[in-house]
């Protein structure tokens, strides 16, 4: 199919240079934040009826599971251990195909497994996952309208007319910001005993100095005392601060629960390691973008890209799209492009490789003509335009993430 069919549109970004912006802000909710936890549910259970429609039909019938929502529960944590008063409440709402020719799926069954699997995986192993969280199954069948705009394109036609948008590299703040996270949820606990999955990272950069400011949910079971929970918090930030050591050069100052007044009490103490437990709220999309960070200086899409259909809701694929085209521009690119933004905008019931616009933004390094650098990256959107159909199996085996 000729380029053109495809409404690619290139042009310079006239921008500053974000490592050359005077203040940058960053953000990663990390994968126990009640926001991401509805994130990551609205995508299991996206992917658990994927599985299921593949395997009984051969391809991925209509749903939407984009609007999982945590209610607060009540706790009482303490140092040695602690007690859930009233457990949470996870509601997957949304739409999805229960029934075909006549005979009812056993979706509530999958997506009920595949949200207690994930929940497992960020409450803490003291506590049984069925007494903190209670999970309510709400989902319902979707839209005759949308549903018919789905099974007329056999899968390749929008079902929205939205955008996404994507870009690339992560400046040094921003990737400080995201491997923090990863960091203290993933390797620190292996070695140091007292931290929850719920962890938010706040970057803030300032010319050459970076401040991160870490809120880490932290576990009363495994922390006997006042003075271990301050030891350990005090390992925490020498931990991250030598994790930073690898990531940047640049003068790293880090905070830990600065809401924290030792001599009134105040600890961030949890007793599942997540603040959901006791009153935070959570739905999805309110957190991070499908990069995984929330960039106030960069293209973002307020869209909620976790839960919605794969196939043919462009509020989801364009935003993992348009990530993955500005970072092949990039990289094959070799220095000579600084920095690539995408937006790809669609149109209802139009083919989803062929979108009203794609438009292709870049900053090309010193001495670089924007001549040059766009015929490259012009190959690039349309080559994975063309390939937009490989998106939802990517994302169903989970090798590409929405949060």
């Amino acid at each position: 199919m000729p380029m053109t069919q495809r409404n690619i549109e290139m042009e310079p970004l006239h921008i500053q240079y974000i490592e050359e912006r005077p203040v940058e802000l960053v953000e990663r909710k990390g994968i126990g934040h009640p926001d991401s936890v509805c994130d990551a549910i609205s995508e299991k259970v996206s992917c658990s009826l994927s599985k299921l429609y593949k395997e009984r039909f051969g391809r991925i019938l209509h749903h939407n599971t984009d609007e999982t929502h945590v209610i607060g529960g009540q706790a009482r944590p303490d140092f040695g251990g602690g007690e859930i008063l009233r457990p949470a409440t996870l509601c997957l709402v949304g739409r999805a195909t229960t029934r075909v020719d006549g005979d009812v799926l056993p979706y509530r069954e999958k997506v009920t497994e595949a949200a207690l699997k994930y929940l497992r995986s960020v409450v803490s192993s003291n506590i049984d996952v069925d007494e903190a969280v209670k999970v309510e199954c709400r989902l319902g069948e979707g839209s005759v309208d949308l549903r018919g705009v789905f099974e007329k394109g056999g899968g390749i036609l929008a079902n929205d007319t939205s955008f996404g948008c994507g870009f690339a590299p992560f400046s040094e703040t921003e990737n400080l910001v995201l491997q923090t996270e990863k960091f203290l949820t993933l390797e620190l606990p292996k070695k140091l005993k007292g931290l929850g999955k719920d962890v938010k990272v706040m970057g803030c950069r300032r010319n050459d100095e970076i401040t991160l400011t870490l809120a880490v949910a932290m576990l009363g079971a495994e922390l006997p005392d006042k003075d271990a929970y301050i030891s350990t918090i005090e390992r925490i930030r020498e931990a991250a601060a030598d994790n930073a050591t690898r990531l940047t050069k640049r003068k790293v100052t880090i905070h830990v629960n600065t809401a924290d007044n030792y001599d009134k009490d105040v600890y961030y103490l949890t007793v599942t390691g997540l603040s959901m437990e006791n009153g935070d709220d959570g739905s999805t999309g309110r957190g991070n973008r499908a990069n995984g960070l929330i960039t106030p200086y960069r293209p973002m899409s307020l869209e909620a890209a976790s839960g919605k259909n794969p196939v043919t809701h462009v509020g989801k694929i364009y935003n993992v799209l348009a990530t993955q085209i500005a970072m092949d521009i990039v990289k094959e690119a070799k220095g000579d492009v600084r920095t690539a933004h995408v937006a790809i905008l669609s149109q209802i019931g139009k083919p989803v490789d062929q979108p009203q616009v794609a438009q292709v933004s870049l900053l090309t390094a010193d001495g670089v003509s924007f001549a040059k650098a766009q015929k490259g990256a012009r190959d690039i959107a349309d080559r994975w335009l063309a390939k937009a159909y490989t998106i939802p199996d990517l994302l169903m085996k989970e090798k590409l993430g929405t949060f």
